[in-house]
C-alpha cells in the first residue's frame, strides 16, 4: 500500500511504520490514608492476566502516615490471601546533602530467603516534604511454567539523604500470579498514586 497525492507517491509500503506505543495504562490508584492499595485482576477494571507479558508499576511521591517502609507481595487466588514465597536480593546507593557521605552497599536487612513476607522497596519517613518514588517490573505473571521474576528501583528522600534502592529477586510459583498488594509495614499509606501500565510484545 502507498500514500499518494497529486499522483505523487509520498511513501510506498515499509517505507514507515507508526507505532501505537507498547505501554498501555492500565489502571492507577490514589492513595488517602489507605491501608493497603491493591491491583486484582478482573477488579476495577484491572488486567493482570496473559494480556501482557510484562506489567510495570509506577509509584509517584508515596507518603506515609509514619516513618516506616514501603512493601509488597502478590497473589495467586486473586487476593484472598497475599504471601507467595519469595527470594530476593537488595541494594542501595546514597548521598548526604552535605556532601560528606556517598556510597553503594548491600543491604542484608532487606531481603528474603523463600519467605512469604511483604518485600521492602523503599524506606520513607513521614516528614511533610518527605515521599519515595520509583518503579516495578513484574514479568510474566500468568506463565504456569515459570517462577516470576521482579525488578525495582526507587529514590527515597531520607531525611539529609537521597537514596537510591533496587531489589529484585522472584516469586517462587508456577501458579499464575492475579493480584498485586502495596502497603507500609506500618500505618497507612497517607498519600500517592500507583500507576499500572501493561507492556505489549515487540
Amino acid at each position: 500500500m502507498a500514500i499518494i497525492s497529486n499522483a505523487v507517491t509520498i511513501a510506498d509500503a515499509g517505507a514507515f511504520s507508526v507505532s501505537l506505543g507498547s505501554k498501555v495504562h492500565i489502571k492507577t490508584l490514589t492513595a488517602s490514608s489507605s491501608a493497603t492499595l491493591s491491583f486484582v485482576d478482573g477488579s476495577s477494571d484491572v488486567v493482570l492476566d496473559s494480556t501482557y507479558p510484562i506489567y510495570k508499576f509506577e509509584f509517584i511521591n508515596m507518603h506515609p502516615a509514619s516513618s516506616t517502609e514501603f512493601q509488597f507481595q502478590t497473589s495467586t487466588n486473586s487476593g484472598s490471601s497475599y504471601g507467595v514465597t519469595l527470594t530476593s536480593t537488595y541494594f542501595y546507593a546514597y548521598h548526604t546533602e552535605a556532601d560528606n557521605a556517598s556510597g553503594l552497599t548491600y543491604f542484608a536487612g532487606g531481603d528474603l530467603a523463600q519467605s512469604t513476607s511483604f518485600q521492602r522497596l523503599s524506606r520513607v519517613h513521614n516528614d511533610n516534604d518527605t515521599s519515595c518514588s520509583g518503579s516495578l517490573t513484574l514479568f510474566n505473571p500468568s506463565s504456569t511454567t515459570f517462577v516470576k521474576h521482579y525488578m525495582s528501583n526507587f529514590n527515597e528522600e531520607n531525611q539529609t539523604y537521597s537514596q537510591n534502592p533496587y531489589t529484585a529477586g522472584y516469586f517462587n510459583t508456577t501458579s499464575a500470579i492475579n493480584a498485586v498488594q502495596f502497603k507500609m509495614a506500618s500505618g497507612n499509606i497517607d498519600s500517592g498514586k500507583i500507576k499500572l501500565y501493561g507492556i505489549k510484545d515487540s
